[in-house]
């Protein structure tokens, strides 16, 4: 890897009001993960909480060479489920860089 190079993970934990099974749960989900990772270029997949019907926890990667740019976009990640998921709030979160 390049000496420069900065890799970023968010993490999110998820509530999904509402959710009363583990199919539901997926069809709000995939939709989520798939348009995340389009619109923003990243690695999604829930890592936590999978037997949960009404709880996810999420995790979120970015490479690039520019540290300060990843956590942008992270923060604009969360921001994002925030305002295009209504039926999902966001609970927690945290972004690491390295």
């Amino acid at each position: 890897m390049n000496e420069n190079g900065s890799v970023s993970l968010l993490t999110l934990e998820l509530d999904l009001a509402g959710c009363k099974s583990l199919k539901e749960k997926r069809g709000i989900l995939q939709p989520l993960i798939s348009r995340l990772h389009r619109q923003f270029n990243i690695s999604i997949s829930e890592i936590g909480f999978q037997d949960k019907w009404d709880r996810s926890l999420l995790a979120c990667a970015v490479v690039s060479n520019d540290g300060r740019y990843n956590q942008e976009l992270l923060a604009a990640v969360v921001n994002y489920i925030s305002a295009h998921f209504l039926t999902v709030e966001v609970v927690g979160y945290r972004i690491e860089s390295r």
